[in-house]
């Protein structure tokens, strides 16, 4: 996995380069074990070509991992959309396959706790290396 996908307020890169299904799998993963432990889940994904792929990859990735997570399929939504399905539900949190105003070429994953503070790509990354799946 390229460590400059995790980015300040996101994960992002080229598909499949840089980011692709496996990769997107080991993150939902790890979004399960150790950034939601518990509660509900949420993930969508928006109209890139390759983001129902990737949106399949992650939520496989939160199943195999979900233990005392309900995990919601969103479907095709915005990231607002959401952003409000997380508040609205009470969701521990929410993923949303997206790489937002970058090139076609681009996806990845922005992802938000249920009190609306946003989990960095770089707070990923710290995870994905503490957990001994990274160096």
């Amino acid at each position: 996995m390229d460590k400059g996908i995790f980015r300040a307020y996101d994960i992002r890169g080229i598909y499949p380069e840089e980011l692709d299904e496996r990769s997107t799998y080991v993150l939902g993963r790890v979004l399960a074990s150790r950034i939601f432990k518990r509660g509900k889940i949420i993930v969508g994904h928006d109209v890139r070509l390759s983001s129902p792929a990737l949106y399949r990859a992650i939520l496989r990735g939160l199943r195999s991992e979900s233990s005392g997570s309900r995990i919601v399929t969103a479907g095709l939504v915005t990231t607002p959309m959401l952003w409000f399905l997380v508040h609205r539900l009470k969701a521990a949190g929410g993923a949303m396959v997206t790489a937002s105003h970058n090139p076609k070429e681009y996806n990845g994953l922005k992802v938000v706790r249920g009190d609306e503070t946003l989990v960095s790509g770089r707070e990923i990354l710290k995870e994905l290396v503490a957990g001994g799946i990274l160096k």
